[in-house]
């Protein structure tokens, strides 16, 4: 089935270079075309006006559109990690030239806003006993890296 709902992201002038980066961190992922801007527009004719990519088979479309908007923490992609090695992977590669936030967040060296959380996070923060999410939520707000082994020590009452 195709894609319905595609995000399109707004850059200055970095869309390829994002694309190109976003490609080089995810399996599964490819850039599928890139347009060019005509005669007559804003920005220089031949330059990249949209590149088409795919992350993860997820489809996006990134734009050079000019430095009049920016990106901010009210929107944000989220990465479900498996275990701690991806976290670990996804925090360091997203990271890069960027930075930390609290709680999984991070902007990247475009301004883009991720959250890298593992699986697991949500099924703690959804525990059945009221304790033990709440020491879950309260261990991830001290966190900007979501530590896995801090997090279950936390849930379990046994951590620091």
């Amino acid at each position: 089935m195709q894609q319905k709902i595609t995000p399109f992201l707004w850059f200055d002038t970095q869309a390829e270079e994002a694309a190109e980066h976003y490609t080089a961190i995810f399996q599964d992922s490819r850039i599928v075309r890139a347009g060019r801007y005509p005669e007559g527009t804003p920005m220089p004719a031949g330059s990249v006006m949209t590149v088409e990519f795919e992350l993860a088979g997820q489809r996006y479309v990134a734009m050079n559109g000019g430095p009049e908007f920016t990106f901010n923490e009210a929107v944000s992609l989220s990465v479900a990690c498996e275990d701690q090695e991806e976290v670990d992977y996804y925090w360091s590669r997203l990271g890069e030239g960027g930075e930390e936030g609290p709680c999984g967040w991070l902007k990247d060296k475009y301004g883009l806003s991720w959250q890298v959380t593992p699986r697991v996070l949500e099924a703690m923060m959804a525990d059945s006993d009221p304790e033990r999410a709440a020491r879950a939520a309260k261990a991830m707000m001290g966190m900007k890296k979501i530590d896995i082994k801090a997090l279950r020590q936390a849930v379990e009452g046994t951590g620091s």
